[in-house]
């Protein structure tokens, strides 16, 4: 394994991947053992760092976990792990191999004299999340002071090579460093900048006299008065250097794999532009591929920089010439650049085209064709159009997913904005309590370099949290000075502002109107919402696509036109500006409530599956039509929408949009409220909200009324309540011709005999529902009649049937996206697994169906996956797991009046639990309320099982008369014990055998099969 320590404090495994390491308390375990180097560190010593002043109760216990954590937390990643933690007197240690932390990496690199390497170690400041805690302190000063002076070492040997070096960030960092001032003197000097060589050493005398009361060291008196007589020693090498690129001080973060891409398309062409949007890193990334390809032009490389010049400007040969540093005025400037260049081999770096696109184009094609030998790396937002060009287009850094720390650290624009972050506010680290807010800025900043590295000049005096809050006002907040950028560059409003500067008028107007779009749009939707007489907009679409202003983006359902969250926010203030706000919102609007009520006739048959792909990419839009429409629209798109909603699990969502449509004032039709209203109560139902819900089926309509009732129905746990809705809504269905109804209605009528055991009730229901949903082409209606079809087989133990119908199932509801069913198969799945004995990988498929459904808020799905996670961790003997999963799932249950239907299984489980730690009085008062409500339910399998429960608790001739009641009941119902169950009867009789003897036993088994559930007292 390999570890780091320059930046957070990181572990991985030798595969790359990064190791989690949970708790706090851990992680500063680590931290403290890494620190040491592989030392004994004492017991006494982690406790004190550790805890500080506020020691837990049992030190040598608390420490002791915290090692166990670490050591599982290893192994789990890698086998072998947890010995690299090993007990030493008096303490413990960090075994680990010479190279394996990067601290000692660094070290190394750095006595080999290879600070480059070394320097590209760090990913931030050392120890980074720790940077409060007192033990590693001095530590963190030790490796900050190595890092400088590597910067440092570098810097003078770049500088002794003749490059350009540019170290002034770190002298704003550390200015009174005499060091580093030395440089910074030497390398103005060279750079012919003599004025500002001897001005930066009249602020370093004037900061040593103000804070220290000290001159300056000899040495640096000394190349102060060189540079006033201007020593030649200092100028360098004589010789004419073979670049101009400046120096690279830090790492390009995030660009490894798009420089070798961009390398590689050099080699095989000689005219590669870089496209994308300002602030994108087009620059930085050309630089960098150009000092890496340097070894390849053996006549040099060569940044030519074109923003000083306009579209006015009738050659950019000048340009060339001076980076060339070519002065020779006998011919035109354009006939002494081919002349120099016609035997050469050098890469020219033409960087900021887009605004002399056209100059730059025939400038390039005249060279190309010239000089054979050259090839060209240019930056642009839009293409050169040269016969031979390649374009890459840039993109922007990869985007956190989730908001897990260790998740969150390993996206690339998070890495770049916490390395300027760090810088500029010292302790700043990523941690769970800002994880969520860094990966949002970075989101929201859509990894866009320029903007992240502006935002994260603020953090040091908003703070990550009230960063965030101030984006939607980005402009006056993301103003910034980017050392060495043309002044069009250095702030976010300017820098999008050149590009609107280069647009056409039609260009304009579609591109402002683009911005009412959230998150993106069709062609379609572009082309209502941006309409205007005598604009093609799908042909501005694409010459603004050329431009990087917008992105083209190929998916599932075709390609998207978005604009990135900055230059959206900036067209919006263009659309106000051009008065043009109201109507465009509204055209907005309009289209798309046109396109969901389309939607609401798809999404029950063939075309579900591509008319949900349709809705999820619009879901943003759509969003922002529910906020921006009248109360009637709203109500029309409420109800087109709400049963996407259902399908997609979302019915927080559901029920918010739905109550806030109810609430608008406005004319709207008495219809569409009614069928609003019984969304609404359907949606709370499913939420386990406590709703008046008859009310809500006070519909004119006879079809609409009979799938409101059927949907309330989905809801209701009173299930008596529940089954007279759905009986009535099936009959209303077969009397209107409603096949898709009929489905639905059969289906819950399969799921009502599954939970009763009527099984030839759900052969037959489910069955029907099953072909009819068949013929209908409806996958999710398909999915919900063979679930309980796949019951029936884990009724009747046929769990290699039952396995691969949820198996299949799994598959087709990952595929059409239905969250709410994935949760349900990964559930049985689960299920299945713990009654065949496979309790690891019960709780693997329940573990995941358990953090989908709390992720999505699907109470049911809760239930049901925390019911299969329970129980397997109790038969799997973790009793302190299965209680706490367990009592969460009674959490708030009443006691009384219509149970759940998970309430005696729960209670019988919990009893077990009681009874494996001893507790018989507490077990069988548990077996007893739940035999009591099993009978209230009125399903014979589960009445069984509490019968069994019983028998667990009771003395033995009792205990095997009620075994006998419940095998006899079983197989009445033909409900036999599952594998598990089976082992837990086996167990119980067993004890009962032993002390009875055999024949007594049989005796009152044969007894207790006799008898009936009404026996038992």
């Amino acid at each position: 394994m390999r570890f780091g320590v320059l930046g957070p404090v990181t572990a991985w495994t030798d595969a790359g991947e990064a190791v989690t390491i949970p708790g706090l308390k851990v992680r500063a375990l680590l931290a403290d053992l890494l620190a040491h180097e592989g030392r004994v560190v004492s017991a006494d010593r982690l406790v004190e760092d550790l805890w500080g002043d506020d020691p837990p109760g049992n030190p040598a216990a608390a420490l002791h976990v915290r090692v166990s954590q670490l050591r599982r937390a290893l192994e789990e990643a890698e086998p072998g792990g947890k010995t690299l933690v090993v007990s030493r007197a008096p303490g413990y240690a960090l075994e680990v191999g010479q190279d394996a932390v990067d601290a000692a990496r660094f070290a190394r690199l750095v006595e080999e004299r290879r600070p480059a390497e070394a320097l590209g170690l760090w990913r931030g400041a050392a120890f980074a999340d720790f940077a409060d805690f007192a033990f590693l302190r001095p530590v963190i000063a030790r490796l900050e002071e190595a890092r400088l002076a590597a910067v440092e070492e570098l810097a003078e040997v770049r500088l002794a090579a003749g490059e350009q070096v540019d170290v002034a960030e770190f002298v704003a960092e550390h200015p009174l460093r005499e060091r580093l001032r030395a440089v910074q003197m030497k390398a103005l000097y060279r750079a012919g900048r003599q004025s500002e060589a001897l001005a930066a050493y009249g602020e370093l005398r004037e900061r040593l006299a103000d804070e220290l009361g000290l001159d300056p060291s000899p040495e640096l008196a000394e190349l102060y008065a060189r540079i006033l007589r201007q020593d030649p020693a200092l100028s360098g090498r004589a010789e004419r250097p073979v670049t101009n690129l400046p120096a690279a001080v830090g790492e390009l973060i995030g660009r490894g794999g798009a420089v070798d891409e961009v390398r590689a398309l050099l080699e095989a062409g000689r005219l590669v532009t870089l496209t994308g949007p300002g602030g994108v890193g087009k620059t930085s990334l050309a630089l960098e591929v150009a000092r890496q390809s340097a070894g390849a032009h053996p006549d040099g490389v060569w940044l030519v920089e074109l923003a000083p010049y306009d579209r006015h400007t009738p050659s950019l040969a000048e340009a060339v010439l001076v980076a060339l540093d070519i002065r020779e005025e006998s011919a035109s400037s354009q006939e002494r650049l081919v002349e120099a260049l016609r035997d050469l081999r050098p890469l020219l770096v033409l960087d900021n085209c887009e605004h002399v696109v056209d100059q730059a184009a025939k400038l390039a094609e005249v060279l190309l064709r010239s000089a054979p030998g050259l090839r060209i790396l240019a930056t642009s937002r839009e293409p050169l159009n040269v016969s031979g060009e390649v374009l890459w287009s840039v993109p922007a850094l990869e985007l956190p997913q989730g908001s897990e720390p260790l998740t969150v650290a390993k996206a690339d624009a998070v890495r770049l904005f916490m390395a300027r972050a760090t810088a500029a506010a010292r302790g700043f680290t990523l941690d769970a309590g800002n994880a969520a807010a860094v990966a949002q800025l970075c989101r929201r900043l859509d990894g866009i370099p320029l903007a992240l590295e502006l935002a994260a000049t603020r953090v040091r005096a908003l703070g990550i949290q009230e960063l965030v809050a101030r984006l939607d006002d980005r402009f006056r907040l993301l103003t910034g000075f980017q050392r060495g950028a043309p002044a069009r560059q250095r702030t976010l409003m300017a820098m999008i502002d050149w590009s609107w500067t280069l647009l056409t008028d039609a260009e304009r107007v579609v591109l402002r109107r683009l911005a009412v779009h959230a998150d993106g749009c069709t062609l379609e939707a572009a082309e209502e919402v941006c309409a205007e007489a005598g604009i093609d907009v799908l042909q501005m679409l694409a010459r603004l696509v050329d431009r990087s202003l917008v992105v083209a983006v190929e998916g599932p359902s075709g390609v998207r036109y978005r604009l990135l969250e900055s230059v959206a926010a900036y067209c919006l203030r263009r659309l106000d500006d051009a008065g043009e706000a109201e109507p465009v919102r509204q055209a907005h609007v309009d289209y798309y409530v046109t396109l969901a009520v389309r939607a609401e006739s798809h999404l029950r048959g063939a075309e579900q599956a591509h008319w949900m792909r349709r809705l999820d990419v619009e879901a943003a839009n759509l969003r922002a039509a529910l906020d921006a429409a009248p109360a009637a629209g709203a109500l029309r798109l409420v109800n087109s929408l709400a049963w996407y909603w259902f399908l997609r699990g979302r019915l927080g969502e559901g029920r918010r949009w739905l109550e806030a449509a109810l609430a608008a004032e406005g004319g709207a039709p008495a219809a569409d409220r009614a069928r609003a209203r019984a969304w609404h109560a359907g949606f709370a139902l499913l939420l386990g909200e406590d709703v008046d819900w008859e009310p809500a089926l006070d519909i004119a309509d006879p079809g609409e009324r009979a799938r409101a009732q059927w949907f309330v129905a989905l809801g209701l746990t009173d299930e008596p309540s529940a089954r007279a809705l759905v009986d009535a809504a099936l009959a209303t269905f077969r009397e209107v011709g409603d096949r898709w109804g009929v489905a639905a209605a059969l289906s819950r009528r399969a799921r009502d005999a599954f939970t009763l055991r009527d099984l030839e009730a759900l052969e037959r229901d489910g069955g029907e529902s099953a072909e009819l949903f068949r013929e209908l082409g409806d996958g999710w209606g398909r999915l919900q009649a063979t679930e309980w079809l796949a019951g029936l087989g884990e009724i009747r133990g046929d769990y290699e049937w039952a396995t691969r119908l949820f198996a299949e199932g799994l598959r087709t509801a990952e595929e059409l996206g239905l969250w709410p069913d994935t949760v349900r198969r990964l559930s049985w799945l689960g299920w299945l697994a713990m009654n065949t004995g496979d309790y690891d990988q019960a709780m693997e498929h329940c573990g995941r169906a358990l953090r989908l459904a709390t992720g999505q808020g699907y109470r049911e799905g809760q239930v049901f996956a925390g019911m299969g996670y329970g129980y397997s961790a109790r038969r799997a003997g973790r009793l302190e797991l299965a209680e706490e999963h367990l009592n969460h799932l009674l959490d708030g249950v009443p006691r009384d009046g219509e149970p759940p239907l998970f309430l005696p299984t729960t209670l019988v489980e919990l009893g077990f639990a009681h009874e494996s730690r001893g507790d018989a009085e507490g077990a069988r008062a548990l077996f007893q309320e739940a035999f009591a409500v099993a009978r209230k339910v009125g399903d014979p399998r589960t009445t069984a099982y509490t019968v069994e429960g019983l028998a667990a608790t009771s003395a033995p001739e009792q205990c095997a008369r009620l075994l006998g009641l419940a095998d006899a009941a079983r197989q009445a119902h033909r409900t036999p014990a599952s594998h598990s169950e089976q082992d837990e009867v086996r167990r119980i009789a067993g004890r009962a055998r032993d002390a009875l003897g055999e024949e007594a036993f049989a005796a009152a088994y044969a007894h207790g099969r006799e008898l009936t559930f009404d026996d038992v007292s």
